[in-house]
Order: structure tokens, then C-alpha cells, then sequence
């Protein structure tokens, strides 16, 4: 049986997500979360084979508490399940430490087929994404990167609050950074991307599909 455990700020999106698995019988849900300080609580608590996350949720989202949990339990398996488009955020998601990525409008088993992959402890990467790694081993088959990977874990999370609008001060508050940090993160994503003021990042933001 795979302990599963769903992290989403959507009830109806959980109640579905466990209603589904409730009809495969190697699949239990044992626990679910409204955002990433709840999901660190369940890692903390144990009794958990792999937890199925979303990105965008109101208090601590998906980037920032991968990492965490990661940092904790280097072994439990996260597989990322959003809205936003695997494109963009997968293949640095599983450099994070991700174990999979898939978009909320995939097939209802794909889901089912990666948990059972990940609890394995092996990648699920769909064939979008395998490409997309694949040009990233041989540099890229001449096309250049998007400037985005090029960033930090820590800068890519300052990098998605400030684009969603968020204050450098709320940010510190909820990194546990001071503003003095935030904002020297701020000044060193603005060079790497090439932008010059947070209209710019949250312009760029959503022409890549970071945020929506």
C-alpha cells in the first residue's frame, strides 16, 4: 500500500485527488495539507511514502516547501501536480529535487502511474520533459536556455513572490529572511534575467507561464 498524502489550497481538488485514488486499492490517502508549512508538519509526523504537491498555494506554495522538505527528508518522493505548464517549470523542479512533474489536465492514470513510479524511488518524467533534459545534456541542441533556469533555488522562490506581486518585506517575513537579504536576492535576479524594475519580472513571469 502507498501512503499518499495531498498538499493543495483547493478542498475540491483534494476531495477529487482522493475519491480517485480511493478506487485503486495499492493507493490510501493518510493526509492532506492547505499549503507548505502544513505539508512540513505531515513530513515531520512520518507515516508518509509520497506526497503529491501543488505549486501555487496562498501561504508558503509548492517551490519553497520542496525545497524544505527535501532538506528534511531527502528520500520521501514529491511528486509536483499544478496548473502551471509542465514546459516551464519541470525540468528545474526535478533539478530541485522533485520527483515528477505533472500538469493538472493530464490523464486521470498518468497520475496513479507516476505515483507508483516515484514510490520507487525512481523519476517519473513524461516524454515533453526527457526531451527537454535530454537538449539540456548536449547544451541546449543550439537553443538557449530560458534565463530563469539559470537561477538559484532561493532566488528562483524570491523571484516567483516578487512576480506575483508580493512585498520584499512580507517575503523576508515568510523566507525567515531579513529585507536587507531579500533584497540583494532582488538585485541579483534583476541582473541575471535582464530586467530593471518588478513590473518587468512579473511581465516576464508571465510570458514564460510562471505565474498566472
Amino acid at each position: 500500500m502507498i501512503r499518499i498524502a495531498i498538499v493543495d489550497d483547493h478542498a475540491i481538488v483534494r476531495a477529487g485527488l482522493r475519491q480517485f485514488f480511493a478506487d485503486h486499492t495499492d493507493l490510501d490517502v493518510v493526509a492532506e495539507a492547505n499549503n507548505g508549512r502544513e505539508a512540513m508538519e505531515l513530513v515531520r509526523a512520518g507515516g508518509i511514502d509520497v506526497i503529491v504537491m501543488d505549486l501555487s498555494m496562498g501561504e508558503q506554495g509548492g517551490v519553497e516547501a520542496l525545497v524544505a522538505i527535501k532538506a528534511r527528508a531527502p528520500d520521501l518522493p514529491v511528486l509536483i501536480f499544478s496548473a502551471l505548464p509542465e514546459a516551464h517549470y519541470a525540468t528545474a523542479l526535478l533539478q530541485q529535487g522533485a520527483s515528477g512533474y505533472l500538469g493538472k489536465d493530464c490523464d486521470p492514470e498518468h497520475i496513479v502511474d507516476a505515483i507508483r513510479t516515484v514510490s520507487r524511488g525512481r523519476k517519473y518524467i513524461s516524454s515533453a520533459v526527457a526531451e527537454q533534459l535530454a537538449d539540456a545534456l548536449v547544451g541546449g541542441g543550439g537553443l538557449e536556455k530560458p534565463a530563469h533556469q539559470n537561477l538559484s533555488q532561493r532566488e528562483l522562490q524570491v523571484f516567483l513572490r516578487l512576480a506575483a506581486g508580493e512585498a520584499v518585506g512580507n517575503i523576508a517575513e515568510h523566507m525567515s529572511l531579513s529585507i536587507k537579504t531579500v533584497s540583494t536576492y532582488r538585485a541579483r535576479i534583476m541582473e541575471k534575467l535582464g530586467l530593471a524594475s518588478n513590473s518587468d519580472l512579473t511581465y516576464y513571469a508571465l510570458k514564460n507561464g510562471l505565474i498566472q
